[in-house]
């Protein structure tokens, strides 16, 4: 088989980011990543994906860290290499839409404080809440790197993503990302794909997967024979398993080809020495488990993310019914297709997940629907992929009338100037605005003490998951 590009692979690495969300519910310190920023700067890499996604939350959360200190630390640290977040579109990074000019303000102060790359997603692939996002990084000199939810289904075909790809090239994307967060694009696949994709917009090609399923590796090799542009590692001590593949990995698998990466093995080497010892810290603290880097092929089965899969046990042991697993395993799936086939990424794992965990420990299908269920029903995410369960969404007392059409954003009266002032005795700056407007519940408490320093705060006990909004919340560190 031949290359059908002659360019070098250029690699993103998540070791600052995803890497540590996917294997260690983000609990990586600024501590822990300062010795070893320089060294990570100097490889040579694409980019360094390091913020956004759970990183912001978890920060205020659980670490007692600004998120926004973090992200100047590390722009002050990474002089030549490109910084990388992840973006949910019209939610940011929480869990509701916000109005245009809060996602305008967001998408200005992350560049301010140093990103270069935001990669802007929505759960449901509806182009309409990414809008917002595209407009307001290029206004403010970003780059626009726009998502391909990926996830398979009756309506989640090549050609389907093919479609998508070229409304968002239209919409100004620099960057096309095939955002694969449950490793469910098999080699061949990613092959097919990534070979139609070039042939169809002219913009590079970013793909993300993980190796759950352990054909991670084998699917990037097929992706970087089919022309993809970058793809997404980790290094080597918290790559694999729900994590990206390793990058010294494929690295190795390209050298002395016409992809060969030029990245040195021995600097990544360097840097992998530390972070050997910070994923020791974060096993011996109970943050990583080391169940998370075993191959789990109920994913392809499922279509599941890998940390999606182990809390669901973790709901079922404290309700007493871990008994019941492979069947709340198999309700996800008719959950999905109920709900119109919404891919399985934040915050419709979230949701999809914590009804079907509902049906199965209630011992009734749709006995109950947690408000998120019944919001993404009314169409509050924005439009589901396919068609929606009219028996269910009436079950949930959403008469048709009743269901949003428009883009959900524009139902939105303006709110940043309202956030201000409600704020204004607690936020030193714009940037705590936004924190608070994100996580209200979080952000007071962490901006109280962030000038009198306390002890980290500890994590609550999972509470019993017969609570619809207890099990709920046991979803939040789980942010694909």
């Amino acid at each position: 088989m031949e290359f059908l590009s002659q360019k070098p692979l250029l690699i993103t690495d998540t070791i600052l980011r995803d890497a540590h969300q996917s294997q260690a519910a983000t609990r990586m310190t600024m501590e822990d990543m300062l010795p070893a920023l320089e060294q990570l700067d100097a490889i040579g890499y694409y980019s360094l994906e390091c913020w956004g996604g759970a990183t912001f939350d978890s920060c205020m959360r659980f670490l007692n860290e600004d998120p926004w200190e973090r992200l100047r630390t590390i722009r002050k640290h990474v002089k030549h290499t490109k910084l990388q977040m992840l973006f949910r579109g019209q939610n940011i990074l929480g869990y509701k839409h916000y109005a245009d000019d809060v996602v305008d303000a967001f998408c200005r102060k992350s560049i301010e404080n140093g990103i270069d790359i935001i990669r802007i997603f929505d759960a449901l692939n509806d182009v309409r809440n990414l809008e917002q996002a595209i407009k307001s990084t290029k206004k403010y000199g970003g780059q626009v790197e726009a998502t391909l939810s990926y996830t398979i289904s009756p309506i989640h075909n090549e050609a389907y993503f093919v479609k998508l790809a070229r409304e968002l090239e239209q919409m100004g994307a620099d960057t096309i990302c095939i955002k694969d967060m449950a490793n469910l694009l098999l080699p061949m696949d990613a092959y097919s794909l990534v070979k139609a994709l070039k042939e169809t917009v002219s913009v590079p090609i970013h793909l993300h997967t993980h190796n759950t399923t352990g054909t991670g590796d084998m699917t990037y090799l097929m992706a970087a024979y089919a022309g993809v542009d970058i793809v997404d590692t980790a290094l080597s001590p918290l790559a694999n398993g729900t994590a990206q593949p390793a990058t010294e990995a494929l690295v190795a698998t390209l050298q002395g080809t016409v992809r060969d990466t030029g990245l040195d093995l021995n600097k990544m080497s360097d840097a992998a020495v530390h972070f050997r010892k910070v994923a020791q810290r974060l096993k011996g603290a109970g943050s990583l488990d080391p169940k998370v880097l075993n191959v789990d092929t109920n994913t392809l089965l499922y279509q599941v993310p890998g940390g999606m899969l182990s809390n669901l046990i973790s709901q079922l042991k404290q309700a007493g019914k871990e008994d019941q697993y492979y069947e709340v395993l198999a309700e996800i799936p008719r959950v999905r297709a109920d709900f119109g086939y919404p891919p399985l990424v934040t915050p419709s794992s979230q949701i999809v997940g914590t009804q079907a965990v509902m049906n199965v420990i209630m011992g009734e299908r749709y006995k109950t629907f947690p408000k998120e269920s019944r919001a993404m029903l009314r169409g509050e995410y924005g439009q589901l992929p396919g068609q929606v369960n009219e028996e269910i969404r009436a079950k949930a007392g959403i008469a048709p009338e009743d269901v949003i059409t428009c883009r959900p954003a524009d139902l939105l009266e303006p709110e940043l100037e309202k956030y201000t002032e409600e704020y204004r005795d607690i936020a030193k700056c714009e940037e705590d605005v936004l924190s608070l407007a994100l996580f209200p519940q979080v952000a007071p408490k962490f901006l109280q003490q962030r000038d009198n320093p306390a002890p980290a705060v500890q994590e609550a006990p999972v509470p019993k998951a017969a609570d619809p909004d207890a099990v709920r919340e046991l979803y939040v560190e789980y942010k694909f």
